[in-house]
């Protein structure tokens, strides 16, 4: 199967086959969809970097943000078209698309569109969201919550496995450290690996400094490149970052995006390292 061909549901997407190509596989885009040709030139622009490198590539872009700080908080241009730009995008490009979901109830809907549903970290324990999104037949990525540890993570991957589905990667995304900052534990990639599955490392919003007293979370883009060099040396299968031509402009999680202007760098560089971390094993 070629890694980064996926119509209208034609060789189904599969994480295992992802993890298993020799370059680390790749989950980035906007944090939401802010409209239908932003969101086609990014995953343009995203594929013409990574395909030449060999990065098995998936685009995301969530269709709402259910999670913000502040009422007046930029939530989506609206479900059903949001969804459907994602849908053209997979189409268009024949990429896999990846986007979250919140509660039971979108499962199907999402699925309609999308290869891949990913779980919030701070819903992994929802057990009825975790068996709608298994029962779809997508593939499901679950982000490990911020007060969990690695170990705990087997009991959301059994959720998902129980309920008739084996395509599950997990993804760390940082630990909470205090009220304002997370930490990253890279011990957790080889433990949650343990349990079989794919394990991704949420490179950007491990950056985010959230609780921000006015209300919108921060982050740290300058170490973007540290936290990912860090995760494809210690053996991550798969990054996650999500990136925006102006960060500053974005609507949602602009203080921790990488530049898409900054992107061929870090890929190339990254990818020089995973054929290093290869000749180790």
């Amino acid at each position: 199967m070629n890694p980064n061909h996926n119509e209208s549901g034609n060789n189904p997407f599969s994480f295992r086959e992802y993890a298993s190509q020799p370059q680390f596989f790749l989950l980035a885009g906007p944090c939401v969809i802010e409209g239908e040709q932003m969101a086609v030139d990014i995953a343009g622009e995203i594929l013409e970097v990574t395909r030449p490198l060999g990065i098995p590539t998936v685009f995301k872009g969530s269709y709402r943000k259910a999670n913000r700080s502040r009422l007046d908080s930029f939530t989506g241009i609206g479900d059903e078209k949001a969804l459907s730009v994602l849908a053209k995008v997979r189409k268009l490009y024949g990429v896999p698309v990846v986007t979250d979901i919140h509660n039971a109830s979108e499962a199907d809907m999402a699925a309609e569109f999308v290869d891949v549903l990913q779980i919030p970290a701070f819903l992994c324990r929802q057990t009825d969201l975790l068996v709608a999104a298994a029962r779809t037949g997508r593939a499901v990525n679950i982000k490990k919550g911020q007060f969990l540890s690695p170990e705990a993570m087997q009991f959301a991957l059994g959720k998902v496995r129980e309920a008739g589905n084996d395509n599950v990667a997990l993804t760390e995304r940082g630990v909470s450290f205090g009220y304002q900052d997370l930490i990253v534990d890279y011990r957790g990639i080889p433990t949650m690996q343990a349990f079989g599955a794919p394990v991704i490392l949420d490179v950007t919003h491990s950056l985010q400094q959230p609780n921000q007293a006015a209300g919108v979370t921060g982050g740290r883009p300058d170490l973007i490149e540290t936290i990912a060099r860090a995760g494809v040396a210690a053996g991550v299968d798969g990054l996650f970052l999500e990136t925006h031509p102006e960060p500053a402009k974005a609507k949602s999680d602009g203080a921790n995006m990488l530049p898409l202007s900054e992107l061929p760098r870090l890929m190339e560089r990254l990818a020089e390292l995973r054929n290093v971390v290869n000749r180790w094993k």
